[in-house]
């Protein structure tokens, strides 16, 4: 076993070659009692030779007397091969954390809707090439067997799982994850534009297959905490070639032919279609697109949805709910070779009333709960909680709630105020955060100003964080006077400086932003003078609206650790379609070299410039430390985001529900940021009913 340590990039690498063990009977492994075995770098997985060699022990393998009925919801699946021909040479072995599971049983969650407050029913099944540990700092090998990293950080070599096989059935290789970058990301028929994610300043990486089992990401310059990115980031590093290359003009020529066939304008369509011109995975399903699946029928194989190499796959998507089953080629197993997930299904229902959702919980009718959850819910989740049917913690997160007048506003007499800093300034002390703490929060929220990173980060302190968060609307007021807004007509308004009505309307989505702190921003919008409505909408016409530059102000979560903070959230505008973008027109810009939109102020290029040097060194370094510095103080100076508060949130969880992680959940952390490591694997979880 070998251990990398780069800086604040902790990174563990699990080596393959062991000695050969006796043939013995493993013993049960847990979290909970070891028996004196840990996983490498003292957490719960192992690879198999790993474990067969500190267990002295030979795995034989089992799997779900479930799986073929399961199997037969997979729409174009075809029948099982036995366990041994579904599992990867090496399957990846863990230690459930209290006990070894059985099977069967749904799992039931809950969530606003497609696409809203759905995240950890996703990271139940989510995977990537590596994972983030329980200790949310060292990156583990997942999908692949192993990694290593060159000296300079540009050169990032992933080993898979010999004999690793997507949920078809399909062998997955190398070559899916070149075909996933070259053919798909970098593709603009499909993918608009390459995701910071994928880059190096403003150089994409290069990703080669130089055997089936090894790929190799290349960047132009470093990238010290690529890896942790990576194993949180939804985005997932591989697609099946042989499934989407069928559509794909440049793979088949056939393809549009094929796409036509079935409806579809070309072939390009059909991958969106399924791949939803995103590498989000909470895109609506053909299930929800096509729902009496004539296009589905009409395509080969039949398939509703993409092959996977998650634990579980939808069979079923509706406006009411969406249903997963375990995918029988899963390539995990824990220490007495049972293949995870132990659950068969998960069902998600959509509910939009807070109310219900909560009474749900109250009546242990859900399962587990997180996003989505308010501390508004707190007293009756707490009082519901001495039945003792259910857990309830309350987990701090290192981003904040903010909101900001829209910096590109389609209006150019309102884009005019709201691009002042002058204007953002007063607005910002014009917001009594105390008396909103007071009823969001019960007192209990971190009252904090916009800075670009997390206000906890080690290089900020109060004369950023805490920056104009004093409510003084008496001084508001008189800097507004200054920027010649006026209540000409005396209904106690502003006007604009032209004497035209200033009306504004304040839209949000519950998930980004709580209900009861939009009235109460919108009311003190209000009192100091601008005319406000509100307007609650879905979490995807909220996305849209901001993508489209249609909103008069930005709602949401900013602000993140390091390894969460790529280039995206420090280039106009200041996050993707699934963040809370800010300033569209900017963007616009800087994607067309000034052919669209409008050119950024000075200091947004300085923030450019400045991230790109920052972006080259391990979050716990002096270097970046001296960068991210500069750039806080630039962005809590213009206040792109008017910073709010932090808060707790409600992290739900049944007890019949088992092997869920007690004893990480209370020491207060939220997996809300790094959700999509998948720290508390979902996989192993299992139902005592």
């Amino acid at each position: 076993m070998q251990s990398i340590f780069n800086n604040s990039l902790k990174v563990a690498v699990v080596a393959t070659a062991f000695a050969t063990v006796a043939y013995a009977a493993c013993p049960a492994v847990t979290v909970k009692n070891n028996r004196g075995i840990t996983g490498d770098a003292t957490h719960n997985v192992f690879g198999l030779a790993e474990f067969e060699q500190k267990a002295q022990c030979k795995l034989t393998f089992s799997e779900n007397p479930n799986i073929k009925a399961l199997n037969a919801k997979i729409k174009g699946n075809r029948a099982l091969p036995p366990i041994n021909s579904r599992l990867p040479a090496e399957p990846m072995v863990v230690a459930p954390y209290d006990s070894i599971g059985s099977y069967g049983g749904t799992l039931t969650g809950i969530s606003n809707a497609t696409e809203s407050g759905t995240s950890e029913n996703i990271a139940y099944r989510h995977v990537n090439l590596v994972r983030l540990a329980d200790d949310f700092e060292t990156v583990l090998p997942y999908v692949a067997k192993s990694f290593s990293v060159n000296d300079d950080h540009t050169e990032f070599t992933f080993e898979l799982r010999n004999g690793h096989k997507w949920s078809d059935g399909v062998p997955f290789t190398a070559y899916d994850i070149e075909f996933w970058f070259n053919d798909l990301v970098s593709n603009p028929n499909i993918m608009k534009k390459i995701k910071n994610t994928w880059k190096s300043g403003d150089t994409p990486m290069t990703v080669k297959a130089t055997d089936a089992d090894t790929v190799v990401f290349t960047m132009a310059n470093p990238r010290p905490m690529f890896l942790q990115e990576l194993s949180v980031t939804a985005y997932q590093a591989f697609q099946p070639k042989h499934f989407f290359a069928q559509f794909h003009p440049d793979h088949n020529p056939k393809a549009n032919e094929i796409a036509q066939k079935a409806g579809f304008k070309d072939g390009y369509e059909v991958i969106n279609f399924y791949y939803g011109a995103s590498d989000w995975k909470d895109v609506p399903s053909p299930y929800l697109k096509d729902p009496s699946l004539d296009k589905v029928n009409a395509l080969p194989g039949k398939r509703a949805v993409v092959p996977t190499l998650e634990s579980h796959l939808v069979v079923e998507d509706t406006k009411d709910g969406r249903r997963v089953v375990a995918n029988p080629y899963f390539f995990v197993v824990d220490t007495q070779g049972n293949q995870l997930p132990y659950i068969d299904e998960i069902r998600e229902v959509y509910i939009k009333d807070n109310e219900v959702t909560t009474l749900k919980m109250v009546n242990a009718e859900i399962d587990i709960k997180h996003q989505n959850l308010n501390f508004a819910m707190a007293p009756a989740l707490l009082d519901g909680a001495d039945k003792g049917t259910y857990k309830v913690y309350f987990l701090s997160r290192p981003s904040h709630y903010a909101f900001a007048p829209n910096l590109t506003h389609k209006d150019p007499e309102i884009r005019a105020l709201f691009e002042q800093a002058a204007f953002r300034r007063a607005l910002s002390i014009a917001i009594d955060r105390a008396e909103m703490n007071d009823t969001l929060f019960f007192g209990e929220g971190n009252i904090v100003q916009y800075t670009g990173f997390s206000p906890s980060a080690s290089f900020l302190d109060d004369s950023l964080v805490k920056s104009r968060i004093k409510y003084d609307p008496d001084k508001a007021k008189a800097e507004f006077a200054t920027l010649g807004l006026k209540d000409t007509d005396g209904d106690g308004f502003y006007e604009l400086p032209s004497g035209k009505p200033l009306n504004l309307t304040f839209v949000f989505q519950p998930q980004g932003f709580p209900a009861k702190g939009a009235e109460l921003l919108v009311q003190a919008l209000n009192d100091i003078g601008f005319k406000t409505g509100i307007r609650e909408v879905t979490t995807d016409e909220h996305r849209n609206a901001m993508s489209a530059n249609d909103l008069d102000f930005i709602s949401g979560g900013r602000g993140n650790v390091a390894y969460r903070l790529n280039a995206t959230f420090f280039i106009p505008p200041y996050g993707g379609f699934f963040d809370t973008p800010n300033g569209v027109s900017w963007g616009q810009y800087l994607d067309t070299n000034g052919a669209e939109g409008i050119k950024p102020p000075a200091w947004a290029y300085k923030v450019i410039d400045l991230q790109k040097q920052m972006s080259q060194y391990a979050g716990d370094t002096a270097e970046y430390a001296k960068y991210a510095r500069q750039i806080a103080t630039i962005l809590n100076a213009e206040l792109p985001y008017i910073g709010l508060f932090q808060s707790p949130i409600p992290f739900y969880a049944n007890n019949e529900v088992q092997n869920v992680p007690h004893h990480i959940l209370a020491k207060g952390v939220s997996p809300t940021e790094p959700r999509h490591s998948v720290p508390f694997g979902g996989y192993q979880y299992y139902l005592k009913r």
